[in-house]
């Protein structure tokens, strides 16, 4: 039965940062979609949202749209929410998350930081 054993993969601590970016940039571009966040009401096209969301992210500043006319209070608190999370880093969001809700810091979670 040793042959059948399935052996659990884990990431290494550069995938899990670049997962991490990916998770925000996707949700953060879902987001972005909705049609909350434009200010005229209709559903962005996604690539314009992920270009958005990938500049605010990675705290590029380029945009497609005019980020004060174009989207509502909604679309622009993601775009300030995601700023603040690449600003900050992915990784140090986590930690601090996991640092709030009482979880202890693993040796895994240390050497990613």
């Amino acid at each position: 039965m040793g042959f059948f054993r399935y052996r659990r993969k884990r990431l290494t601590s550069s995938q899990l940062i670049i997962a991490g970016f990916l998770l925000v940039i996707l949700t953060g571009s879902i987001l972005l979609m909705l049609p909350v966040s434009s200010s005229n009401g209709e559903v962005t096209p996604f690539a314009d949202a992920l270009f958005t969301a990938t500049s605010a992210t990675c705290v590029t500043g380029l945009v497609v749209h005019d980020t004060q006319r174009y989207w509502s209070l909604f679309g622009q608190a993601v775009i300030l929410l995601m700023i603040q999370i690449g600003g900050m880093g992915v990784v140090t969001v986590a930690v601090s998350m996991a640092v709030i809700s009482g979880k202890k810091i693993g040796l895994m979670q240390r050497s990613t930081m």
